[in-house]
């Protein structure tokens, strides 16, 4: 018995180890990225189908190249109809590259042979790697990226597969956010992408400027954004920073609410200066915890009268962040430690007020006819169960 104590004790410190250094190195190389405000045009996306449907018709009509990066590509049917296009483009003679979470992704060998055949070059992102084994395990690159030719890009929510377009029976509908923008823009998603590429492949040929068949010349459209990506570094500061400025209302949307106590104390304060906030969650869960790590924030969110509302159509996995009307960040971080603090996400900030109504809209429409709030008696009187399970979620909050 005291064998197993003892070996159980030392994997514990193993692993706090292993995860404090890999930050501390992590933290010391990383550095923030700035891309400048840009002006293009944009279509909003809620519904796989018909985000799919877009994607694989790009990918069709594709001339020149297709860089794509998801952090899941599920082994399934829709997936499969995914990789095949990839393979026909290639082999026509389109430049494509796919690269894919180690982790978040599970794509047979046999495929990713297939794929390389056919002329698809491939590779893995975040791979595990010493001497930092367990932080590297939970190092994902989150970040949801396509780019066409130079001149189409999508990010978002949504990843491949078929609970994205409400095929699970268990999650049922999958309600999410994907933008897809044109011209001016995309070479901002493209320098991502390409320094990605980079990391995980060792190629620099790709990266320069010089390369004009993957920089374009763009043209302008009307809507100012401005995107913002981040190493595991930099969200939590930004999310505050914008918290700090809301004079009038604040509005989540996000699966997992996990966001530490610093950040539930700015909206708190935001709440004390009369802000308005409304939060939107999931009611289902889609992985194990995250639903019960949520709890342990609401109750003083709660008691300070914020909103909370539980989705209830299906699964969402929306992620907006709306302040005052005028400002909306969206993109593919969650409200939660592993988006502030260990995945690397892209985010865009928009401020076009034709976006701003449309994303608000969608919003409060999910909210009126899709959720249900959650009341300070519903919370107080959840299962004993589940308060079991949300003290063992707050231990491990920051890798769920």
């Amino acid at each position: 018995m005291k064998v197993i104590f003892l070996s159980f004790a030392l994997l514990i410190a193993w692993l706090v180890i292993d995860y404090n250094l890999g930050r501390w190195h992590h933290l010391k190389n990383v550095s923030r990225r700035h891309y400048p405000t840009r002006r293009g045009k944009w279509l909003l996306f809620n519904d796989g189908q018909e985000l799919f449907t877009n994607i694989f018709q790009d990918i069709v009509d594709a001339k020149h190249h297709i860089h794509i990066l998801f952090y899941i590509v599920k082994n399934d049917n829709v997936s499969r109809e995914f990789l095949t296009l990839l393979r026909k483009k290639a082999q026509e003679g389109v430049t494509v590259r796919l690269l894919v979470d180690r982790i978040g992704s599970h794509i047979p060998k046999k495929t990713i042979k297939k794929l390389r055949e056919s002329g698809v070059q491939f590779a893995y992102s975040n791979r595990i790697k010493l001497p930092f084994i367990f932080y590297s395990l939970n190092y994902r690159n989150h970040r949801k990226i396509t780019i066409v030719d130079g001149t189409i890009g999508y990010l978002g929510g949504f990843n491949i597969g078929k609970e994205y377009l409400g095929q699970d029976p268990e999650l049922g509908y999958w309600r999410d956010f994907h933008l897809k923008i044109f011209g001016d823009g995309v070479q901002d998603l493209q320098s991502e992408f390409l320094l990605d590429w980079h990391k995980a492949t060792g190629n620099h040929d790709v990266i320069s400027f010089e390369h004009t068949g993957y920089y374009p010349k763009l043209l302008k459209g009307q809507t100012p954004m401005q995107f913002v990506p981040t190493d595991g570094a930099f969200m939590k500061e930004f999310v505050i920073n914008f918290i700090k400025k809301a004079q009038s209302e604040i509005m989540i949307g996000t699966p997992y609410f996990i966001p530490g106590n610093e950040v539930v104390n700015e909206i708190l304060a935001a709440r004390k200066r009369g802000v308005k906030v409304t939060i939107l969650v999931p009611l289902k869960a889609d992985h194990a915890f995250v639903k019960e790590a949520s709890y342990p924030y609401f109750k003083n969110l709660l008691k300070a009268e914020c909103e909370i509302y539980r989705y209830i159509r299906g699964f969402y996995h929306g992620k907006i962040l709306l302040v005052d009307g005028t400002f909306c960040d969206i993109g593919t971080a969650n409200f939660d430690k592993r988006s502030f603090f260990i995945n690397k996400e892209i985010n865009c900030l928009i401020t076009d007020p034709i976006f701003i109504e449309k994303i608000r809209n969608e919003y409060m429409r999910d909210i009126q006819f899709n959720a249900e709030r959650l009341t300070m008696k519903i919370y107080n009187n959840r299962p004993y169960l589940q308060r079991g399970k949300e003290l063992l979620s707050t231990m491990v909050s920051d890798l769920l």
